[in-house]
């Protein structure tokens, strides 16, 4: 009797459970649903607005884990700020919607989709960060700084065929000065190797190495093709590989794709995918860094593309603009520097027209800049990694379709002549001043090929160097910013490590460090002996201060 009848009570203990079950669950979704409902009313909502009832998503992305201690807003007031909106955007990141960092109908609609009250992000990783994982490859101005902002969010393995580098960054030091140690110990993600082994892990493979030019001013792709071999030796199924370094139109799928596929044995869009995102690094710039950048990116198929796109997302403040082909983004990365180029050569140009009939060219600008629709472009030389070899690129694509680009090249030769424009300016000078040109001293102070930075990549100064060595004139460069044994190494000079008194004919202020200019006119003709030119070049003096002006 008593088997029986605990038979029929769980018989009907059951019976209960499956009726009672359901409303249940009913009645938590209703609960549920009705306590997301506020969300309706804040759509539309965005980032700098005051909206009442804003407190209640920062509740709701706090309890979800998308806002904590680390980047926690005030979660009692109604403005949308910058937090919010960065939570904002992993939280559509992680949902696989449009990635637009405001309260749009799509990311409305899910958040008050009834859910448990489990949180979405665990000790900082959302679903789709767990599953990947990024390999930099090449960490020089613009690899590192990416695989730092990176690294602070999902693991990256930071890869360089210099295991110098490597084992400086471990080091926690940065000789580029583009990070500084407490941000790479920010990184707390970020794992830095020189061994293709460790890239084995890694699905998501950014390349940042350099183009150059060659000899012949030509296209020099041996650095990608390099690494797209070492990619290929890793790459897998599912894999996407992103190009950073500027190339011409077409160069992605038609030289990286190949090797890609012919290494790995993958078909490309099919088993491994491709995108391109430009870098837009400016060395030396404390002011524009990666993270607030607008970035262009791209991908061989919309969904890779959108995927893309959110990648970047999860580290980039200024958002991203979404191209409609790799093609396209390529076209626009090697435009803006081309552009950039052909208008310093119109003003350089000018600068020598303005020479000739004895105007200062700075005084003209300054007049003409008063005008709203005036650019401001200044004279100088143009070098370094990207104005002075991006237009090659494009040049060399267009002759190879049958097309011979005139203005983009003649810009090239003037921008490429002005070094020697330069020093032929000062032997006039010094011949005026009745100083004995050959044999005579100079001093040169820069080598980076902009203020405020090591980087001496394609300096033109070294034109400078090389001309007045052509005059028998003897020159001696001074640069505190430049490690003297990359100078060495790079173009055999070894920069002066000290400045003394009196010792030159001529004393040319090529770049206009921050050093330089608080020494002022005083102390920088101190420099020169008793007869001497003091040619300034970057307009840091007076035009009454120096003798000779750009």
């Amino acid at each position: 009797m008593a088997s029986k009848a605990l038979s029929s009570i769980i018989t009907i203990s059951t019976l209960l459970l499956i009726i009672l079950l359901p409303l249940q669950f009913q009645l938590v979704s209703s609960s549920n649903s009705s306590a997301f409902e506020f969300v309706k009313n804040l759509q539309g909502s965005q980032k700098g607005d005051h909206v009442q009832g804003l407190h209640q998503i920062k509740e709701y992305l706090e309890k979800f884990g998308y806002l904590n201690h680390n980047n926690k807003t005030d979660t009692d007031d109604d403005y949308f700020d910058k937090s919010l909106e960065s939570a904002i955007k992993t939280y559509q990141l992680n949902y696989n919607l449009k990635v637009s960092g405001y309260l749009d109908a799509e990311t409305v609609s899910e958040m008050m989709v009834s859910r448990c009250g489990m949180a979405d992000i665990v000790n900082g990783s959302t679903r789709m960060q767990s599953d990947l994982k990024i390999a930099v490859i090449g960490l020089g101005y613009v690899g590192l700084p990416l695989a730092v902002e990176f690294g602070k969010k999902v693991p990256v393995v930071g890869f360089d065929i210099y295991q110098k580098r490597i084992d400086e960054l471990k080091s926690g030091q940065d000789h580029t000065l583009e990070v500084s140690p407490e941000e790479l110990a920010q990184a707390n993600q970020l794992n830095y190797s020189a061994d293709l082994e460790d890239l084995k892990s890694c699905n998501f493979f950014i390349v940042t190495v350099p183009t150059p030019i060659d000899e012949f001013k030509q296209p020099d792709l041996t650095p990608l093709v390099k690494a797209s071999t070492s990619i290929g030796q890793v790459l897998q199924k599912g894999d996407v590989v992103v190009y950073e370094s500027t190339v011409y139109p077409g160069a992605t799928e038609e030289t990286c794709i190949p090797v890609l596929e012919q290494v790995s044995g993958l078909k490309f869009n099919q088993d491994f995918f491709a995108g391109y995102s430009p870098e837009r690094i400016n060395p030396g710039d404390k002011l524009h860094r990666v993270t607030n950048i607008l970035k262009i990116t791209s991908g061989s198929t919309p969904k890779v593309a959108e995927f893309v796109d959110q990648v970047y997302n999860l580290v980039i403040e200024a958002g991203t603009h979404k191209a409609t082909s790799i093609k396209v983004a390529e076209a626009a990365k090697v435009i803006e520097n081309t552009q950039r180029d052909v208008n310093i050569a119109l003003i350089n140009e000018l600068a020598v027209i303005f020479n000739k009939m004895e105007i200062d060219t700075e005084a003209v600008l300054q007049a003409a800049g008063t005008k709203w629709n005036f650019l401001p472009f200044r004279p100088g030389l143009v070098g370094g990694h990207c104005i002075g070899v991006d237009p090659y690129y494009l040049t060399h694509k267009a002759q190879s379709i049958g097309y011979h680009p005139e203005i983009i090249l003649a810009g090239r030769r003037l921008n490429d002549g002005m070094g020697a424009y330069v020093v032929t300016q000062l032997v006039k000078a010094m011949i005026k001043k009745k100083i004995q040109v050959e044999g005579a001293k100079v001093l040169v102070l820069g080598l980076s090929f902009k203020e405020n930075c090591p980087d001496i990549r394609n300096t033109k100064i070294i034109d400078i160097v090389n001309e007045l060595t052509e005059y028998n004139i003897s020159a001696d460069v001074y640069d505190p910013w430049v490690d003297a044994s990359e100078a060495q190494h790079e173009y055999g000079i070894t920069p002066v490590a000290n400045l003394e008194q009196g010792q030159y004919d001529a004393v040319i202020l090529a770049v206009a460090h921050d050093q330089f200019k608080a020494m002022g006119a005083e102390a920088l003709r101190a420099l020169g002996k008793s007869a001497h030119i003091l040619y300034d070049l970057k307009y840091v003096l007076d035009q009454s201060e120096s003798d000779l002006r750009l």
